[in-house]
C-alpha cells in the first residue's frame, strides 16, 4: 500500500505542480490550450487566474513533499483531497447552474474526481 500511496502522491503533485506552473507563467495561452477557454487580456481576470494557478503549484509542492517525507503524508493527502474535490464540486455546481462545458473541462472534472477519490482512499487506509 505504501508504494501505491507514493504513486498517488506523485501523480497528484506533479499534475498540480506542472499545470499550476504553466498557467502561472502564461494563463492566456495555457487556458486556451488545456481547457479551450479564451481569456481576454484583462488585468483583473489574469490576476485571478494567476492566483488560482499559484495555489495549484504550491499545493502540488506540498503533495510531492508527502511522497518523500512520511510525516507529511497525511497532510498532503488532505491538501490533494481539498484541491481536487474542491475543483470537482465547483465544476459540478457550475454544470447544474450554468450548463455543460466543453469536452476538455469535462475531462478535467473526471480526472479531478478520480484523483480526489484515490487520495481519499489512501488517506483512509493510512488512518486505519
Amino acid at each position: 500500500m505504501e508504494i501505491f500511496s507514493i504513486v498517488i502522491h506523485s501523480l497528484s503533485g506533479l499534475l498540480l505542480f506542472f499545470i499550476g506552473a504553466l498557467r502561472l507563467s502564461n494563463p492566456i495561452k495555457n487556458y486556451s490550450k488545456n481547457s479551450g477557454i479564451t481569456l481576454p487580456n484583462e488585468v483583473d481576470l489574469l490576476n485571478e487566474m494567476r492566483g488560482v494557478s499559484a495555489l495549484m503549484l504550491f499545493g502540488g509542492v506540498i503533495i510531492l513533499l508527502g511522497a518523500i517525507l512520511p510525516e507529511l503524508s497525511n497532510i498532503s493527502f488532505v491538501v490533494a483531497i481539498l484541491i481536487f474535490l474542491g475543483f470537482a464540486v465547483g465544476r459540478l455546481l457550475g454544470i447544474g447552474l450554468d450548463g455543460k462545458p466543453n469536452k476538455l473541462i469535462i475531462q478535467g472534472l473526471v480526472s479531478e474526481i478520480v484523483l480526489g477519490g484515490l487520495n481519499v482512499f489512501c488517506l483512509v487506509n493510512a488512518l486505519i
